[in-house]
């Protein structure tokens, strides 16, 4: 087992657990980070871990939220467990689309457009879009509060938006959060029901590469995988408490302006490499 290595997978791990939340693409920095420290294991290795890592983001927001998400807690109420119910049947209407689609084109996004430069792009893109909607949202009194008020059709409406985090460097809990604030959900409840849509979508995506490159593995990349899940899992703890506390009090554009200035830095960074042949 290599001690440098071990090294590199607590990095992706910690990375993984604050970006997998935040709205700043963590599959994005997760590519980023890797060109930089380079993880010295095989492609088929390496594709699955960048995705099957985020199985200890999920389990972070399964703790957090297990009391509000679990439908068959003693403590609750009849009515309660109708309303959680309801609130995973529009879960999982909202993620059919990002489970039809992105199980077609999964091999052509890994082929084409997993590198630095579609990355830096959808950063710039989406930070950019970031500050239009929230300077139009400056004033805005949103028209549901709650993450329970959000209705099927907006539920399927944001499991479009959740579309566009096919492409690297989009952010799934950004597509999905922009796209819940411009149908009129509060910052809080479009924080909350991006967290509830990762638990599927990943949970799916994580089991697709598992198929795809299968379970033949060695040791220590076992033990690699579950290092980074763990060190994924406590971050992302941390990440998802701060996400919720920081947007009781300020909006996301303090993310849209961090989104433009690390793209511009990875536009010059693979370019300034492709110049000198690193």
């Amino acid at each position: 087992m290599n001690i440098l290595e071990i090294l590199k997978v607590l990095v992706l791990g910690i990375v993984e657990g604050f970006t997998e939340w935040l709205p700043i693409s963590s599959t994005g920095h997760m590519i980023l980070v890797d060109e930089i420290i380079h993880l010295s294991q095989p492609a088929a290795f390496k594709n699955m871990f960048l995705v099957v890592i985020q199985l200890g983001a999920i389990l972070a927001v399964v703790v957090l939220y297990f009391d509000k998400l679990n439908p068959f807690s003693l403590k609750k109420k009849p009515a309660q467990t109708k309303a959680t119910l309801v609130l995973w049947s529009k879960i999982i209407l909202a993620c059919m689309p990002a489970a039809i689609i992105g199980f077609l084109v999964d091999d052509i996004l890994d082929e084409y457009l997993m590198n630095g430069y579609v990355v830096a792009a959808t950063l710039i893109i989406y930070g950019v879009l970031f500050l239009v909607i929230e300077s139009r949202n400056q004033y805005k009194t949103f028209d549901v509060q709650k993450v329970g008020d959000i209705s099927y059709q907006t539920a399927l409406y944001v499991g479009l938006f959740q579309l566009l985090a096919l492409i690297p460097g989009t952010s799934r809990s950004g597509a999905t959060i922009l796209g819940a604030m411009i149908l009129g959900c509060s910052r809080a409840a479009s924080a909350e029901f991006s967290f509830f849509l990762g638990i599927p979508v990943m949970f799916g995506a994580s089991l697709l590469k598992v198929v795809k490159y299968g379970s033949n593995f060695s040791g220590s990349q076992i033990f690699y995988l579950i290092l980074g899940m763990v060190v994924a899992f406590v971050v992302s703890i941390y990440a998802i408490k701060f996400l919720m506390g920081y947007i009781r009090q300020h909006d996301f554009k303090f993310f849209g302006y961090y989104r433009i200035v690390l793209g511009t830095v990875v536009i010059l960074y693979f370019g300034i490499s492709a110049v000198i042949g690193l």
